[in-house]
Formats: C-alpha cells, structure tokens, sequence
C-alpha cells in the first residue's frame, strides 16, 4: 500500500470517526419521553424528566393568550377530579377541543404545570344520518324562525377554515348546491377524519348573529 492510499484511508476513516461521534451525541442528547400517569405527573416528583402523559381535556379549561395555549388534562379511567396543568406554545390541531384525548409531551416546571413541547389530539370518528337534516340554504332562510331551536345541518367544511377550539369560529359549512355558508361556533372535540370537503351533520340552533352553535359535529355517514 502506497503513501498516498494510506492517506485516503485515514481521511475516510477520520470522517466515519466524527459521522459516528455526531450520530452517538444526538441520541443521547433526545432520550425518549417516560410515559406517567397523570397522578404520576401531579406527585410533583418528575421535575427535569422529559415524560408524555395522555389525559381528556378539562371541559372549557382552556385559553390561548399571546399564542400560548393553556389547559387541564384528566384521567377518564381515573379520579376526575385530579388534573394536570399543561402549557404549550406550538400550533394547534383543528382537533383540540373539549375532552379530547390530549398526548402531551415534556418536562413539569416548579409551577407543577407541565410545559409541553409537543402535543398530539386523538378523537374517535363520529357519524350522523343527514336524511332528517336541513341544508345551509334551508336553514339560512327559516332566517329568525329557527333562532334557538334545535335543528340538524348538512353541509361540507369550507376550505381553510377549520380551527382549533376557543379561535373564534371553528369552521365553516358550505351548502354545495347554493354555495350558502354558515360559520359555527363548537368547542368540543373533532374527529381526526374532518378535513377540507368533508361532508357533515351539524346538531344545535342557529343564534341571532346568524350563526350555528352547535352541540356535535359527526361525518354524514
């Protein structure tokens, strides 16, 4: 082997050397998240350990304020009445909402609130018959005859305007015939299914902003 081989292979053998030290340090440095209880989250004895707890979100415990979203979480197999804090300032699934299963991860500050870097929502797909349903254009015309009276609604999800709860409107349906429109108002959680297009049924009342409050929203199915 020549001088100028022996060379090479101690180039390609050094890059290798500092390929395996940069693999070795990023792993170490993101051990996974210890999955808790969120009994085991609220004992105040996790503090600096990366860990994901799942839990139901509070009913209407949440806010978001200067684009930080704040809320409880609690066991449904578990003590209702023991919740966790959670603060989280990264974008918000369309699926948040009341008692949804939230997936939160990260590390329990000495506020006890747990500061989440991620967050993951889970809702199970719901579905509704439309065959007793009105239709955007029906309900936008029965005007002030139908304010606060419940009633059923079919209409598809508007491109783009799906949000997450507590945003203001949460969506809004287009009737695809007419191509009426009526934003609603919900704070519940939505199926993970919904998406620009789909077809849904609506269950609530039209209020006197000409707006549909409504109590479910499921996949006509």
């Amino acid at each position: 082997m020549n001088t100028k081989t022996k060379r090479r292979m101690v180039v390609v053998t050094g890059i290798i050397v500092i390929v395996l030290v940069v693999i070795l340090a990023v792993v170490g440095g993101t051990s996974s998240a210890k999955s808790v209880t969120i009994a085991d989250a609220a004992a105040g004895s996790l503090g600096d350990q990366k860990i994901q707890v799942s839990g139901n979100v509070v009913e209407n415990s949440f806010e978001t304020k200067d684009n930080v979203l704040t809320f409880a979480i609690y066991d449904p197999q578990g003590d209702p009445a023991q919740q966790l804090d959670v603060r989280y300032d990264g974008g918000v699934s369309a699926t948040f909402g009341n008692d949804v299963t939230a997936i939160c991860t990260g590390k329990i500050g000495e506020d006890g609130v747990l500061h989440a870097t991620e967050l993951v929502t889970k809702c199970p797909s719901k579905y509704e018959n439309a065959l007793d349903a009105l239709t955007v254009a029906q309900l936008v015309g029965y005007g002030q005859e139908v304010v606060d009276k419940p009633v059923k609604v079919a209409g598809e999800v508007k491109a783009g305007t799906l949000a997450a709860a507590g945003a203001g409107d949460r969506l809004v349906v287009v009737d695809p015939d007419s191509g009426e429109e009526l934003a609603v108002l919900y704070d519940g959680a939505i199926a993970d299914a919904i998406a620009d297009g789909s077809k849904l049924v609506l269950t609530g009342s039209l209020n006197a902003q000409g707006k549909f409050a409504a109590t479910d929203v499921a996949l006509e199915g």
